[in-house]
Order: structure tokens, then sequence, then C-alpha cells
């Protein structure tokens, strides 16, 4: 029997200490709601920042099949030997869902080599994401759209190399469009980057993004494939002696 996929949500955890409005959406953390949102079919940890070495130890994260990562405003509190582990694993084949202002976390920036930067506003809006790639597994069990009734507008230029697959593209009440589900391949590793998540807003509740998010844990799990060698390699068949020109 086949074990189930080994996923380490990370988050923060500052703003539902900090902020009273967050805390009555999320008591007991964002990442929880995230965690709980995956169901029984995964076998879920979590590590938060203010844990010894930013929760992401080598054996936890040796012991960890998809990272989930949200943050938004300790960016740079994350130390950069934590940041080395992460890139680490997953150009070794460790799968990475970044989630909404996680976009410009030090592992994502230093994933895809931009500034990652975005237009954004807190102004309440409604946001529809559609579905633009209908037949990728990500998007498995959704219909053409998700609807979310607020959320934090993204808007373009999003400064991210062009993804290897765009999924959902977001409209925003005020105008605005955005790459919201993109996907992309450093080394052995599978990154999907999604969207939606503000702190304020009960999106981590909503169905359909929890099925978008699981859908996005089975994608980005690791093969079972061995890691590649690199460096000086014997050949695999005899090479005959050759006389010298």
């Amino acid at each position: 029997m086949a074990q189930p996929i080994r996923v380490t949500v990370w988050n923060e955890f500052r703003h539902e200490k900090e902020n009273e409005k967050v805390r009555s959406v999320y008591p007991d953390g964002i990442h929880t709601a995230i965690g709980d949102g995956l169901g029984s079919d995964f076998q879920v940890a979590y590590a938060t920042l203010d844990e010894p070495e930013n929760g992401l130890a080598e054996e936890k994260l040796n012991n960890t099949d998809v990272l989930i990562w949200w943050g938004h405003k300790a960016h740079g509190d994350v130390q950069d030997a934590t940041v080395e582990r992460v890139h680490k694993r997953v150009m070794q084949g460790m799968g990475l869902i970044v989630l909404h202002s996680g976009h410009f976390s030090k592992i994502f920036k230093k994933l895809m080599g931009t500034s990652c930067d975005l237009k954004w506003r807190e102004a309440n809006e409604k946001e529809r994401l559609w579905v633009v790639t209908p037949g990728h597994p990500i998007v498995e069990g959704i219909g053409e759209y998700i609807d979310l009734p607020a959320e934090e507008m993204y808007g373009e230029h999003f400064d991210i190399p062009a993804p290897d697959e765009l999924i959902m593209v977001s409209w925003f009440e005020g105008g605005e469009v955005f790459r919201s589900a993109c996907t992309f391949q450093r080394g052995s590793g599978k990154i999907f980057y999604f969207r939606p998540g503000h702190e304020t807003y009960p999106t981590y509740y909503n169905e359909q993004i929890r099925t978008v998010i699981r859908n996005g844990v089975k994608w980005a799990a690791p093969t079972t494939r061995d890691y590649p060698k690199y460096g000086n390699h014997k050949p695999l068949e005899a090479i005959k002696a050759k006389a010298s020109v």
C-alpha cells in the first residue's frame, strides 16, 4: 500500500498573534486551516517562523514530500540558512506550494530569480478566478471559475518568469487581472504558486480553494526516481583504446 504524501504547512504565525481581526478568522492559525483542508489522505505536519531553525530543520525537510508556504509580514526574518535548506530540497525533488503573499518570500524569489513584485490593493472586492487550462489535474473537481466575495487585489504586471503552465487567471472587481495559478520546475522539484489567501478573509475555508490546494499537493509530490548523480562518471561500456592523433 502506498504511503500517504507527507505535507508540511509552514506559516509565519505572526498576524494571528498580533491582530484580533486575523485571529477571529483563523483562531488556530492560517496553517491549521490549510492543513485541515487537506483532509485525511495526507500526513500533515506544521512549522512556524519562530520555532528553532524556523521550524524547518534538515530532519523535518527530509521527511517532507511537499512544503506549503504562507508568509507576509516577516519575510526578512526567515534565516538565510533555512532558505538554503529548502532550496536544496526543492532541487532534489521536494514539491513547493507558495500561497498568496509568499510571492515575496526569500525562497520564492530565489527560485524565480526575479523581484516577484506586483500591484496590490485592499478594498474588500470580489475576485473571480478563471480556469484557463481546464485539463490540468490541479483544477480537477472545480468548475469554470471560483468566485470569492472579498479578497485582496493582486494585479499585473507580476514580475515572474514565464510559467511552465498558466492554470488560472483572476479578475478583480476594480478591473485588474492576475496570473493566479502558475507552475514551475526547478531541478527535480515542482513548484505551484496560488494567489488567494489574504489573512483577513476566510479564503482557506472555501471548499473550491481547498480542492485546488489538495490537487496541487498531489501534483507537486516527488516521483520515486532517484536524484540524478553528477560529477565524474565511469563509462557504462568498455572504451577501446585508440591511437593518439
